[in-house]
């Protein structure tokens, strides 16, 4: 994983998690209830659009300006979420590479996974940046 918007958890010596692998929050958790219901809801639907990419490319969470409200897109291959005019909260690489060595070809185990490694924290500072 190399996104800049998904950490692996920071660990102390004795293998407990800090801070910043706590579930959302505040603003973050409450569109994300307004928009899917609840977390559990948010994670079917961005994994599900996760898993559709076709070949390479990428799942979002996007902040629409206009409309003051979140959005899943995916997008192929390396091109840009900015070209939708939505800014970036939360991306998920569904390039193989991502995640071959782990999980083979099972992408939707790959994207069950990665909400272990997700950094709420940074997601909600980018959401506070782009309103």
């Amino acid at each position: 994983m190399h996104s800049r918007t998904i950490n692996p958890c920071r660990r102390s010596s004795n293998g407990t998690a800090f801070r910043d692998c706590a579930p959302p929050s505040g603003e973050l958790l409450k569109m994300i209830e307004a928009q899917w219901k609840s977390l559990d809801n948010f994670q079917a639907a961005m994994s599900a659009a996760s898993a559709g990419v076709q070949g390479s490319g990428w799942g979002w969470l996007g902040y629409n300006k206009g409309a003051g409200r979140l959005e899943i897109q995916t997008m192929p291959n390396q091109d840009p979420l900015s070209m939708t005019g939505l800014v970036p909260l939360l991306g998920i690489d569904v390039w193989e590479h991502a995640y071959y060595l782990d999980y083979k070809n099972a992408r939707p185990d790959y994207l069950k996974a990665i909400w272990k490694v997700v950094n709420w924290k940074n997601v909600a500072e980018r959401l506070a940046a782009a309103k």
